[in-house]
């Protein structure tokens, strides 16, 4: 977890799991409580999501809205996001500095964006 900018970068490693997920949940909730003005999850290296992350990004995007920002989100994930239509849904950039460079209502699952995977 690191500031950058005007954003909260967390970086997320391996498995996003029921066994694993609750650190995360509570980074994110506590921005939300502390009005954080934007929240960058760098997904790149996470190598797998079940329902538990999906229910835990979908809660966390009522609450923080266009603050939350999920970048890099590997193969595997993007693929995951793609079949559940969450890619629509979630504010997702293909990087770190492109979920820190964009207007709010730039999210690559509303306009199509382009990104790479």
């Amino acid at each position: 977890m690191r500031q950058e900018r005007d954003a909260l970068v967390v970086a997320v490693t391996g498995p996003l799991d029921l066994d694993n997920i609750a650190p995360l949940e509570e980074i994110l909730r506590k921005a939300d409580e502390d009005g954080v003005a934007r929240v960058v999850v760098d997904l790149s290296t996470a190598t797998f999501a079940d329902s538990t992350t999906v229910n835990v990004l979908l809660q966390v995007h009522s609450a923080l809205g266009p603050a939350l920002r999920l970048a890099a989100p590997s193969v595997v994930l993007m693929r995951l996001f793609a079949l559940t239509g969450l890619d629509t849904v979630l504010p997702l950039y293909d990087s770190v500095a492109k979920a820190l460079d964009a207007e709010p209502a730039a999210p690559l699952g509303a306009d199509g964006g382009d990104h790479d995977g």
